[in-house]
Parts: structure tokens; sequence; C-alpha cells
């Protein structure tokens, strides 16, 4: 089955809007506390259990693909999201918003279901652009959704934009369903042998499991300073609200016009070359950040620089999974998925940490530690699985202890990596 242009577009645009619902919280974290009459550092952990709620969705939900048809699962996934929406509107106070919260993360894995969808669909030639367009979508609803809320928050309130959110996910449910093409899955599988099958690839796998520690790693990273930037602008020398830290989502959409040079560039040069490129592109934003963080230009080129690295580590991590065994992309990108979200999960937990005990510097501690440990990851695995040829040809088709089939009949992709 081939995938038209139109679906890869819906497809990004289902990514964006579901995956938004995630991060609406994050400019509106001041407003919520003092709602709920609760300080600072105290609401500052609920992005954590949000994104806490999206790493066991993933866990749970994201390998029935594997198992069912995915337009079905989207669809249905798209409406429960829209029930914990609704759940954490209607939250009176803070442990059901943390709650609802979490709940809200769980069900919002749309489009990790959309992304190995996209990627099965996709001829393997054009495998990494596809799923790049699709990021973006995805990367760019991460960054609108801030600015949507931050406008909406101060304007109507809080609870106003998860309302609005709602009816934006049950619109979403009806649109996929009349949409996206029919699929059934590759093989047959009961869950529990989904669930050994998943444990079997974290064990047999070294590229998924480098994979896995360098994206969980630049999340955190990512998630460290947007998770507490709201109150980094509310003191001296800015004192912005609301809107103006909402508004920095316009600034970190300028990694998404990235993504497609991302997805082009690993397949020109392969993947490992760009996740080493995106880990040090993320380092130098900390630079910015720690350096010029008090003036509003240091501020905007850091998020810039921080939005380009994580975005094309990203779209080089998911290339590099979906080209290792093709019908077990949901699982795979299970795997990935659970360890970014819990990545970015201890990146927020972190970054509030740190915002209470040493401001602004200890954010930029805590984001440039976690990259630290994903450097160390990609080195660990170039230095170790450089060693000969058939090592290299073994990392790039994801670690298998079985050897290699004759490269004509490859995936074009890896054949592609292995030619260079």
């Amino acid at each position: 089955m081939a995938i038209e242009r139109r679906t890869v577009a819906v497809m990004a645009a289902a990514s964006a809007v579901s995956v938004a619902n995630i991060y609406y919280c994050q400019p509106l974290l001041s407003e919520i506390g003092r709602s709920l009459g609760v300080p600072d550092s105290t609401i500052g952990y609920l992005p954590m259990w949000t994104q806490a709620g999206v790493a066991l969705g993933m866990l749970s939900f994201v390998p029935l693909g594997d198992m069912f048809p995915r337009r079905k699962l989207i669809v249905l996934m798209s409406l429960a999201s829209a029930v914990t929406i609704a759940t954490m509107a209607l939250a009176p106070n803070l442990a059901l918003v943390n709650a609802a919260g979490f709940a809200l993360g769980l069900t919002s894995i749309v489009p990790h279901l959309i992304l190995p969808f996209a990627a099965n669909l996709a001829p393997p030639e054009r495998r990494g652009q596809i799923v790049g367009t699709v990021l973006s979508g995805l990367l760019l609803g991460i960054l609108l959704a801030r600015v949507v809320s931050g406008f909406v928050g101060d304007l109507l309130g809080w609870r106003a934009m998860y309302w609005i959110a709602t009816a934006a996910m049950l619109t979403l449910a009806a649109t996929l369903r009349y949409t996206l093409p029919y699929d059934r899955p590759e093989r047959s599988l009961r869950y529990p042998e989904l669930v050994r099958s998943i444990a079997q690839l974290v064990r047999t796998q070294p590229v998924l499991r480098e994979a896995s520690i360098v994206g969980g790693m630049l999340f955190g990273a990512f998630s460290s300073p947007w998770a507490t930037l709201i109150f980094f602008l509310a003191t001296p020398p800015y004192h912005y609200g609301p809107r103006v830290a909402g508004a920095f989502g316009i600034v970190g959409a300028v990694g998404v016009l990235f993504a497609p040079w991302a997805g082009r560039l690993t397949d020109r040069r392969g993947p490992a070359f760009t996740v080493f490129l995106a880990i040090l592109t993320a380092i130098a934003s900390y630079a910015v950040f720690y350096a010029t963080g008090r003036e509003i230009w240091g501020l905007v080129l850091g998020v810039i620089l921080l939005d380009v690295g994580v975005q094309a580590g990203h779209v080089a991590n998911q290339t590099r999974i979906y080209a290792l065994i093709p019908e077990a992309r949901s699982r795979l990108n299970t795997v990935y998925m659970v360890s970014y979200f819990l990545g970015g999960a201890l990146g927020s937990a972190l970054g509030a940490y740190g915002w209470s005990r040493w401001g602004w510097a200890g954010v930029c501690a805590a984001g440039a530690l976690q990259l630290l440990i994903a450097l160390a990851a990609r080195g660990w695995m170039h230095f170790t699985r450089q060693s000969s040829p058939a090592a290299v040809a073994e990392e790039l088709r994801g670690g298998q202890s079985w050897p290699l089939p004759p490269f004509h009949a490859a995936d074009p992709l890896e054949r592609e990596f292995v030619k260079r």
C-alpha cells in the first residue's frame, strides 16, 4: 500500500493536534497553581506526571498497533483522549489535576500510533523524509501548543483551554475515521506474546537500546527548560506572563523547518552521523542558555538551537529503529518512545528541582547533564562497534545475532548506509 501526500499531511496534522494536549499546561503552570492555591515549586511537577502517563500509555497501548488495524486504534484513542482532557478541565484540586494530567498523558499516544503507520506505508527510499514530515507536525504541535495555551489562558483562563482541546479531539476522531487508509497487521499475535517480544527486542537490538537512551536524554534536556520557562520569565529582568511564555513556541517552531532536512541528511549520510550532530547542537544551546539567558536574544537563540538539535536527533533515531524489523515497527516504537517520555518526565522533574534550588543555572545544569549522558551513549556505541565491517553492518541491521542476508535483499535505506 503506497502512501499519498494527502495522507502524510493528514497524519502530520493529526500528530500536531493530539500531541499538543500534553503541553498546554506548561505556559499555564503559574495560573493553574494560583487557581488551586499552590506554589510554583509544587505545580511545577505537573508536566512530569503527564509525561509519565504518556510513557505508560505507550507501553500499554502502542504495541497493539501490531495486533489490530491502526486506523481503528487511532480513532478510539482520540475519543479516549477527549474524555481525559474534559476531566482535566473539571479537576477542582491539585491531587485531581495531577491525576487528570497522568490520565491525559496515558491516552495522548495517537502520534505514536501514526508514526509506525506512516513508516509502514512509506517506500524505504523515502522513509526518512516521510517520518521527518510527520515528526514536523508532531513538533509543531508541541511548540504551538504553548503559543495557543498562553494566549487562551491569558484571555479566557486555563480551564477554557482544555474545553477547546476536548472539542478538537472529538473533531479529529471523526476526521481520521474517514481519511486514514484501512490496514491489517502484518502478523497475528496475542498481547502476552507482544509483551514478551518487546522484552526480546530490548535484549537483542543494541541499536534500539542506544537510540532509546539518546532519545530519552535529548527529550529530557528539551523538557527541562520548557517546564520552567514560565517561572524564569516571571522574574527580573523579564516580568512576563503566560502569553509571552507561550509565544516562545513560535521561536521554537523554527526547528520544525529542519525536520525534512534532518530526514534527508539521515537518508544521505546515515542516522549515526545525524544523531551525533544533533547532540552537539543541543549542547551548544545550553551553553547559550547559561551564558546569555538573561538577554532575550540569548533565550531565543538557545530555544532555536535546542529545538533543531532535538528534532534532528528524533528523526534520525526513529529512522534507525524503523529500519530494523519492519513487521515489529509498533513494538520498536514502543521501546523507543517509552524511553523518550520517561526521559521527558525525568527532565521535567530535574528542571523543576534545579529551578527550586539554584534558579536558571540549576535548569541549565540539569539539561547539560542529560546531554552528556546522550553523548556518552552515542560514543560507546560508535567505539565498541566499529572494529570490523561486519560490526558496522550489524549495527545498521539492529544488532541481530544471526548472519546478514546478502545486501541485494536488504532494505534499500540500509543498503545505502552500508555503501557509505
